[in-house]
């Protein structure tokens, strides 16, 4: 099969089928600039909650800042009340000019589940339903189109992707992303891709595959095996930006494979903090540049004293002094070459889902009450 080069979402068209997940505390404006300098794509904003932005929570409000370059403004919108989440996305597209709604739910977090949100949601068929139709009817006066990401289900007992599937398309949805992963597996494990192959033949909207992309070679073997219209990429990524010129030149039909010495990933460190200063102010911007050091890092032969230095770095200035003392001639790590990054854990014997939740499947009498505060994207 010959592979997609671009994605269309509704009106939106993505010169490269490859998505950026939302991460919490990662996927801010400085990052997303980072990425999209790497290579096209559709970068998607942090998680925000839909009940945080109708009721003007600043802290809401200061996660959506968008770089001056960003052309395509998308953003991933949690919420478990379809009045919040219309309400919501009527302000995303009216207030904040953005491009892209993408509908969370997918998270794992117990205290998201608890509530019956993220990836509890779609156990409850008609919720689920009557969510969507708001945010598409918020966002149809604007042509922005709405998606949605999800996972299997709550476990291999409870699964919801083919029913939340076609919900998705008879509400509207341009698109479901489907994490091939249950609730209770959070990030452990495997990523089930067959199910992703199921969801895409069973219905006519574009389906995107998310879950153990680490090298372009496999959103290529993905996209093969599946017949998703894309993929979505989240701790792919982390401490390399550059995993989007790979994904951009595969699904351009080139072999590249971007191998950078520990000087080449120094230049991209002392980028990536840059960005965030101007965002964030210098202060700030190097305590958040600080979690990314050991992805960076991985597998490279850098000590531990210069790793909790570059934990602990306050100015642009000690940055570099620091990374001048990299051996800027020493190879990429082969041995990192297709491993998992970032958080995997354990899977959970039990998910924490609202008293009685599994007793029905509807959920259009359910009185949810929204967080203003939650979890990270799925």
């Amino acid at each position: 099969m010959s592979l997609p080069s671009s994605l269309t979402l509704g009106s939106l068209r993505v010169d490269t089928p490859v998505v950026l997940a939302p991460m919490a505390g990662i996927t801010n404006a400085a990052y997303r600039r980072l990425c999209a300098e790497q290579g096209a794509g559709l970068y998607v904003c942090e998680m925000i909650t839909s009940r945080g932005l109708v009721e003007g929570d600043q802290h809401t409000r200061d996660m959506l800042v968008f770089d001056e370059l960003e052309t395509t403004r998308s953003v991933q919108l949690y919420g478990t009340d379809p009045v919040y989440v219309g309400k919501a996305a009527e302000i995303l597209c009216a207030e904040y000019g953005v491009a892209h709604i993408d509908l969370n739910f997918g998270c794992p977090v117990p205290k998201v589940t608890r509530k019956g949100g993220g990836g509890a949601l779609p156990w409850k068929r008609g919720l689920l339903g009557r969510i969507l139709e708001h945010a598409v009817a918020a966002a149809a006066p604007y042509d922005v189109p709405v998606t949605m990401k999800t996972r299997k289900g709550i476990d291999e007992d409870h699964l919801t992707y083919l029913d939340a599937g076609r919900i998705a398309q008879e509400a509207g949805a341009a698109a479901i992303a489907l994490h091939g992963r249950t609730v209770a597996q959070a990030y452990s494990g495997e990523a089930d891709w067959g199910a992703i192959g199921e969801l895409a033949a069973s219905v006519d909207i574009p389906v995107l595959g998310n879950g153990d992309i680490w090298e372009a070679a496999d959103a290529v073997r993905m996209v093969e095996q599946t017949g998703a219209a894309g993929v979505v990429v989240g701790r792919g990524c982390l401490g390399r930006p550059w995993l989007f010129r790979d994904l951009a030149a595969a699904f351009g039909g080139e072999e590249v494979k971007t191998l950078p010495t520990l000087g080449e990933v120094a230049a991209m460190m002392r980028r990536h903090a840059e960005l965030l200063c101007q965002h964030m102010g210098e202060e700030r911007g190097c305590k958040e540049f600080r979690k990314h050091v050991s992805w960076y890092l991985k597998g490279f032969a850098a000590g531990g004293e210069m790793r909790r230095s570059l934990g602990l770095v306050d100015s642009l200035a000690a940055l570099d002094a620091l990374l001048a003392d990299l051996d800027v001639d020493e190879p990429f790590p082969a041995s990192e070459l297709g491993a998992p990054r970032g958080r995997q854990g354990s899977p959970r014997s039990k998910v924490v889902l609202p008293e009685g939740w599994l007793d029905e499947t509807d959920g259009l009498g359910c009185v949810l009450t929204e967080d203003a505060d939650a979890g990270s994207g799925g």
